[in-house]
C-alpha cells in the first residue's frame, strides 16, 4: 500500500534496480525503518510467495520487540541456509534495505559494503527531497518517509563495489 502511495517511485526503483544489479542480489526489499512496511522493491529472480513482504515484516517487527525487551537494540540481521542467503541491514536514518541472493559465491560482506558506500549518497538525497516536502505539504510520517525514500540512488559502480 505504501509504495502505490509513493510519487516519484519510477526514480525510486531505477536506483534501487543499480543497487541490485551491483550486489548480484536476487531481490532488493526497503522497508520503513519504524513500521517495516515494504517501501519499494525490485526483483530479478521470481519468487513463488506473494505474502512474503508480509511475513518478513512481521518476523521482524516481533524479533525488534524482543530485542527492546531485553535492552538490546535491532541493527542487522543475517539468514542463509543452501538455497539463499538473506542480509537486513539499516540503510537509511529511515528505511532497512533486505538484500536476497541465492548466490553462494556472493559473500554478505561484499553486500555489507555496497551497502555502506551507497548510505550516505541516499542520505544526501533523501534529506533534499525531505525539506522540499516539508516546504510543500506535511503528510502523515509513513508517508513523508517513503517520499523521503523515493530520492534516493545509488552511485556510480566500478568492480562489483558502489563508488561515491
Amino acid at each position: 500500500m505504501v509504495y502505490s502511495l509513493i510519487p516519484n517511485r519510477d526514480h525510486l526503483q531505477s536506483h534501487l534496480e543499480r543497487l541490485c544489479e551491483v550486489c548480484q542480489a536476487d531481490e532488493l526489499v526497503l522497508f520503513e525503518r519504524a513500521t517495516f512496511l515494504v517501501i519499494s522493491n525490485v526483483v530479478r529472480k521470481p519468487h513463488a510467495d506473494v505474502h512474503r513482504f508480509e511475513k518478513v515484516s512481521n518476523i521482524i517487527k516481533q524479533f525488534k520487540l524482543s530485542c527492546s525487551k531485553s535492552a538490546a537494540h535491532f541493527a542487522a540481521m543475517q539468514v542463509r541456509n543452501s538455497h539463499f542467503s538473506a542480509l537486513i541491514e539499516g540503510f537509511t536514518s529511515t528505511t532497512y534495505a533486505m538484500v536476497i541472493t541465492s548466490d553462494p559465491g556472493i559473500q554478505p560482506a561484499s553486500i555489507l559494503i555496497n551497502i555502506e558506500t551507497s548510505r550516505t549518497h541516499f542520505e544526501s538525497l533523501i534529506a533534499t527531497m525531505s525539506s522540499a516536502i516539508m516546504g510543500s505539504s506535511d503528510r502523515d510520517g509513513v508517508l513523508a518517509h517513503a517520499e523521503d525514500c523515493a530520492a534516493g540512488g545509488a552511485a556510480p559502480m566500478q568492480g562489483g563495489v558502489l563508488k561515491q
